[in-house]
């Protein structure tokens, strides 16, 4: 028998199954509402079984690229800090280049108003001398050059200083935006870790389901309805067991072992089975003494859409088939555990 590869096949069954399955399994609808709590679980768990290996390495395929992610982001941050120091310094040096700026301003102002003031003197001397007063008017007119020329400075290191201002602002924010960003995906990153950490085993949901495999026969019996089943290939079968049994025949199929069965049946048609396989009574006879073994109405699980009688190839089932030995392999893994008296019969209880 071929080797299976559970992890390489998990990922593509869960993708064409999950739309159309896995809801049965986990979100039962209005027609379902009678189904017991347990039953929704149990479903839940074999769906989580047969899901882990794909969850797993989706998990893992996350958390490399939410690590790069954050290492990329950790970059940005560092450049955005960098370009903040950067921008801080520039803002400090422009700051202090228009105070010096604005302080030789009101330097040239004072030289303007004292060079006026000496011409207003000159001019009120006695005798007048023109030659003087003709040099305090040069004197103010440089000292009105130099003013203006200060002034114009001052408009452009007051420029400069806005410029610088907008830059420390815009880096800053870069800093607290790129600070942001590495903490929400450092946070995804550990969330990640964590989920990979908890995260349950495919064996370990399988063994949770099949410890609570009785209770979900005795809880679903009393309120069983046939809406609470679904077709499957053409066999029909609990919606609590829908996702496990199609994973299972998909995965046969892919191991070369063609598979289907007969699932649900009423109990009309289980009294009629009992009648045509000879047992000596309907309601009373144990299944072994029919001719072929049989369970009193009421009891099998057939009827509540648990338990199917599998054939492959159009035959029923024996204990020399390839498919009976892929089943023996394999079975446990989707819930389902063989009746030892009918190599054709498998169930979630095994009975």
């Amino acid at each position: 028998m071929k080797k299976r590869n559970r992890g390489i096949r998990l990922v593509a069954a869960a993708a064409l199954t999950l739309g159309s399955l896995a809801p049965v399994a986990t979100a039962p609808g209005a027609a379902q509402a009678a189904v017991p709590g347990v039953a929704k679980n149990y479903a839940s768990l074999m769906y989580r079984s047969l899901t882990a290996d794909a969850t797993m390495a989706n998990l893992r395929a996350t958390l490399v690229k939410q690590q790069a992610d954050l290492k990329k982001r950790s970059a940005d941050a560092a450049k955005a800090q960098k370009a903040s120091v950067s921008a801080q310094k520039k803002l400090a040096t422009v700051t202090a280049g228009h105070s010096a700026v604005f302080e030789k301003l009101k330097s040239a102002e004072r030289a303007l108003t004292d060079a006026k003031n000496a011409l207003a003197r000159q001019s009120k001397q006695k005798p007048r001398s023109n030659a003087a007063i003709a040099r305090a008017k040069r004197a103010v007119t440089a000292a009105t050059t130099v003013r203006d020329a200060r002034r114009t400075r001052l408009h452009q290191a007051a420029a400069e200083l806005r410029a610088a201002k907008k830059v420390a602002g815009v880096t800053t924010s870069a800093v607290v935006n790129s600070l942001a960003s590495v903490g929400q995906t450092s946070a995804a990153v550990e969330q990640t870790q964590t989920r990979i950490a908890t995260a349950g085993t495919a064996a370990g949901y399988a063994a949770q389901a099949a410890t609570i495999s009785r209770s979900v026969v005795d809880e679903v019996r009393p309120v069983f309805t046939i809406a609470d089943t679904t077709s499957v290939y053409g066999v029909t079968v609990h919606r609590n067991v829908a996702y496990a049994f199609k994973r299972m025949i998909d995965d046969a199929k892919a191991d070369g072992i063609s598979m289907s069965g007969g699932g649900f049946r009423t109990k009309e048609r289980q009294i009629e089975l009992r009648t045509i396989n000879g047992c000596p009574d309907v309601w009373t006879a144990p299944a072994s003494s029919c001719r072929v073994p049989t369970a009193i109405p009421g009891r099998s699980l057939h009827e509540i859409g648990l338990a199917v009688d599998v054939t492959s190839g159009g035959k029923t089932l024996t204990r020399k088939s390839k498919a009976f030995e892929w089943m023996t392999a394999h079975a446990a893994e989707y819930g389902f555990v063989n009746l030892p008296s009918e190599a054709w019969h498998w169930s979630i209880t095994g009975g």
